[in-house]
């Protein structure tokens, strides 16, 4: 039982834990500025598999790993284009065009995969983003090492949290992004286009999507392999709801995710294979859905999450 508890003291853990959680944190924050905007993204999953593919082939290619990074959010850009397209104008089922959408992403980037590179049998490796200490920081015991010697994509993952959060309540833009969310009419009364707002807030939530799946093989891995998104995705939208739609709580909430899952790998190593290894890889889940259950019973969502809004309707 100590050394169950004393994983939780070590310095590797929390290093494991925010590196796992930093694809989380891109992608949560992408569904819930959708989200906040009255739209269900449901195309997640896929888009992050796109936005792997697309960041990793591109520097496979020649590209310079932030070049990979950006093609990734053009990548996620373009199906949250798509995805917005068809649900807010249209006014198409958000569930369906959602789902939709991460068969079409998840099986064309499969096909792209074999259609480049036809003869490989392993999946070619690329030189990922290296740690970056930050002098100072990074020596503080415990806490530095674990937040402060990370890889530069971890660190803007922490950025954008605080960006999000400082644009959807600090500034006009994110106000009218929040109202769209509670109360299209009352924005279009105030002469701000719903649908505008309503599209470019599923666009800019996919590029962040496609930038969480690019972290996995430009930061976490070296290289793409079908299936690694592994239902990150729909964990993503489980922590929007932990984090009643607010930034910070749902940055806690990816932490807390990943925690569980640093933490059931080491008490598989530490069992010594007494109990069986399942048991584990369901443990960050089962500890998860409980704190949602938790949570989500005090959470206030949008009011027109998921409702189409025509102009001129009330």
């Amino acid at each position: 039982m100590s050394a169950a508890l004393d994983i939780l003291l070590t310095a590797s853990f929390w290093v494991a834990a925010i590196r796992i959680a930093s694809p989380l944190i891109f992608a949560t924050i992408g569904e819930l500025i959708s989200e906040r905007a009255g739209v269900l993204n449901l195309g997640i999953e896929g888009i992050m598999t796109a936005g792997a593919f697309a960041g990793w082939f591109t520097v496979y290619s020649g590209g310079d790993l932030w070049t990979g990074v950006l093609v990734a959010a053009l990548t996620g850009m373009a199906f949250g284009l798509l995805h917005s397209f068809l649900t807010v104008p249209l006014g198409l089922s958000q569930h369906v065009v959602g789902i939709g959408v991460t068969l079409l992403a998840t099986s064309l980037t499969y096909f792209t995969y074999r259609l480049a590179l036809p003869e490989v049998s392993s999946p070619p490796k690329i030189e990922p983003f290296a740690p970056l200490p930050i002098p100072g920081l990074s020596r503080i015991p415990v806490l530095g090492e674990a937040l402060f010697s990370q890889t530069p994509l971890t660190y803007l993952a922490f950025v954008l949290v605080a960006l999000v959060a400082w644009v959807l309540y600090r500034t006009p833009l994110g106000l009218a992004i929040r109202a769209a969310g509670e109360n299209p009419a009352a924005v279009e009364a105030q002469g701000i286009s719903v649908t505008a707002l309503r599209m470019g807030a599923v666009v800019a939530g996919g590029a962040l999507m496609g930038m969480g799946g690019a972290f996995l093989t430009l930061s976490a891995f070296n290289s793409f392999f079908f299936e690694m998104i592994n239902g990150r995705g729909w964990i993503c939208i489980a922590l929007v709801v932990f984090g009643s739609w607010r930034p910070g709580k749902a940055l806690l909430g990816a932490i807390l995710f990943a925690a569980f899952d640093a933490y059931q790998v080491r008490l598989q190593q530490l069992s010594g294979g007494a109990v069986p290894y399942q048991v584990f890889l369901m443990l960050p889940y089962v500890l998860s859905i409980a704190a949602l259950v938790l949570m989500a019973r005090r959470a206030a969502y949008p009011r027109a999450l998921m409702v189409p809004y025509r102009k001129g309707e009330r």
